[in-house]
């Protein structure tokens, strides 16, 4: 199984369990995902999520493996709405997994990748490790974010910070995450998920329904809606483009890729 489902008490642990493909955004992981989504909207018993990857990798991102292949059928007058049903799909379950009644708790350890990094900000709380890495990397294949990123991030960091970080598709380490407040709290891979588990646990002694209407109070469900309809539009114009294709024939063969984000130089002040 790809995606694993264990309760802890009151608690669920979903845990993303591919290491050979990096725990990446595969319709496996996608369909387990979801799968283990409903299950807790469906138990009441259920009073904290923990949300974290296997390996050392929380989630790299896209299959780019799978968006290769999906390109290599003839193009069709219907595949840009198949694209949009496809992205409606995923975006369902994302939209239930952020706006759940319970506290969400993403544990990250290694790579937060593109829709790796959303699933992360769809959580209530982040916990990363030292080796936690966060970027919004579809720039590099000619893609737009996906999975709610451009309506939770900039939420988390600010507009400004937000378009940079989307538009440059650059790295942030663990240290820069928890300034900007992608991450609450740093811990050792080993204290990780005890941590997490610890949190997620004093929950089981809140009161769900004060729990559930702080939740909706800070929960813009209408913007979130507004913005995987965007999202779903976008996206589908940039999965059907000749620089994604390109793009993604360049990661394969481990070329260097057309777009890059210039370094900036040391300055003093």
């Amino acid at each position: 199984m790809t995606v694993l489902y264990e309760r802890q008490g009151a608690t669920a642990v979903i845990t993303m369990a591919s290491p050979a493909t990096r725990n990446a955004f595969t319709p496996e992981i996608r369909e387990g995902l979801a799968s283990a989504v409903a299950r807790v909207r469906a138990d009441p018993d259920v009073r904290a999520v923990i949300l974290t990857g296997s390996g050392g990798c929380f989630c790299a991102g896209g299959d780019i493996r799978g968006m290769r292949e999906s390109h290599a059928a003839p193009p069709a007058p219907q595949d840009g709405e198949l694209r949009r049903t496809r992205l409606h799909g995923i975006q369902q379950w994302v939209g239930e997994l952020a706006s759940l009644d319970r506290p969400v708790i993403a544990a990250v350890d290694g790579p937060a990748f593109g829709a790796g990094f959303s699933l992360a900000l769809a959580a209530d709380f982040v916990l990363a490790t030292p080796r936690a890495r966060f970027c919004m990397v579809f720039m590099r294949i000619g893609l737009v974010p996906d999975c709610g990123a451009a309506h939770l991030l900039p939420r988390v960091v600010g507009m400004q910070r937000a378009k940079e970080l989307m538009l440059s598709a650059r790295e942030v380490a663990a240290d820069e995450a928890l300034r900007l407040g992608i991450a609450m709290e740093l811990h050792t891979p080993e204290a990780l998920l005890p941590r997490a588990l610890a949190l997620a646990a004093s929950f089981a002694q809140a009161s769900p329904l004060a729990v559930s209407l702080v939740k909706r109070q800070l929960h813009d469900a209408g913007g979130l809606a507004t913005a995987f309809e965007a999202e779903a539009n976008a996206q589908a114009l940039a999965l059907a483009s000749a620089p994604h294709r390109e793009a993604v024939e360049r990661f394969l063969g481990k070329q260097p890729l057309a777009f890059q984000w210039p370094g900036q130089a040391a300055t003093k002040v």
